[in-house]
């Protein structure tokens, strides 16, 4: 057994395909290629003369010893990464950290939050990829997203996640649409996000509530899109909150009277439950203490 040529990346890369689940996976949170992991756990095997995974037709799973090692590793690992970081203060922390956000996320605390993180941590790199809440649960759990701001409540034994909030759902148009709903002039066109939306359902069942007609409903998987078509006069929304504050402060949009109620949008952030690399764990811990802030209800006033 040649210890002495085993390098700290081959263990790293152990673990990483350990966590993720596949070689393709732990090469593309390492940043490198397939081949390039393959390598390094055929060089791990045969420097500890052991081997640590086994083939199963397509797939390859670890061996005991594999997993046996994992699990003494991974402690080591971590109390190495908190002694450097220790020595050197997060401020001196590296790496590419890839964080998730839907669309209402993004537009309710993203922007802060990135600033100050950068602002503390200016060697570590971020990725921020806007995307639909399913699509961002399944990244997480699969790797390619380390972190997740997502609307809903997330149920996973896989995830660790934490309440960050509500945000308000609004019935809005124009001013001038919002006359003619008022009167009932005219059979308006309402826009609600699509139904891959974990919100859809509720938008939908508020719908049916109200006095619109389900054919003039229009579906849409873009919320600044949909506020850009109320705007000019393309119809009713339901809206959230944070998305419309300039609308509403400068009069472009405004509330419908006497619309069904809207069950506000819970917002958690997410990370999975084997990742415990001290950087991710500090940027999750400071995520978990966010509060998506409600906006006065006296729009007419000041924000």
């Amino acid at each position: 057994m040649s210890i002495n040529r085993v390098s700290l990346y081959h263990l790293e890369t152990l673990l990483w395909i350990d966590r993720l689940g596949t070689f393709s996976a732990a090469a593309e949170r390492l940043n490198t290629t397939q081949p390039t992991v393959s390598a390094r756990m055929r060089e791990l095997e045969q420097r500890l003369g052991t081997a640590l995974f086994r083939r199963e037709g397509r797939a390859m799973s670890l061996t005991a010893a594999g997993r046996k090692l994992v699990r003494d590793c991974d402690p080591l690992l971590r109390d190495m990464q908190y002694a450097l970081l220790g020595s050197g203060g997060y401020g001196e922390a590296s790496g590419v950290v890839r964080i998730g956000a839907g669309e209402i996320a993004a537009a309710s605390c993203l922007p802060a939050f990135v600033a100050e993180l950068k602002a503390d941590m200016p060697g570590v790199g971020l990725e921020i990829e806007i995307d639909l809440t399913a699509n961002l649960i399944q990244q997480l759990l699969t790797g390619r997203t380390d972190m997740a701001f997502a609307a809903g409540p997330i149920a996973h034994p896989a995830l660790k996640t934490s309440p960050i909030g509500e945000v308000e759902l609004l019935w809005l148009a124009s001013p001038a649409v919002a006359s003619a709903f008022a009167s009932g002039e005219a059979v308006l066109p309402v826009w609600s996000l699509a139904s891959h939306s974990p919100i859809h359902g509720r938008m939908r069942d508020a719908i049916a509530a109200s006095r619109i007609a389900q054919k003039s409903v229009n579906l849409c998987n873009n919320a600044r899109m949909m506020i850009d078509i109320a705007r000019v006069g393309g119809g009713i929304g339901i809206f959230p909150e944070p998305m419309v504050r300039g609308e509403i402060a400068s009069g472009a949009l405004v509330e419908l009277d006497g619309m069904p109620a809207l069950v506000p949008v819970e917002f958690h952030v997410a990370k999975r439950v084997s990742d415990t690399e001290p950087v991710l764990d500090r940027i999750y811990a400071r995520a978990a203490t966010l509060r998506i802030a409600a906006a006065s209800r006296d729009f007419d006033g000041d924000q």
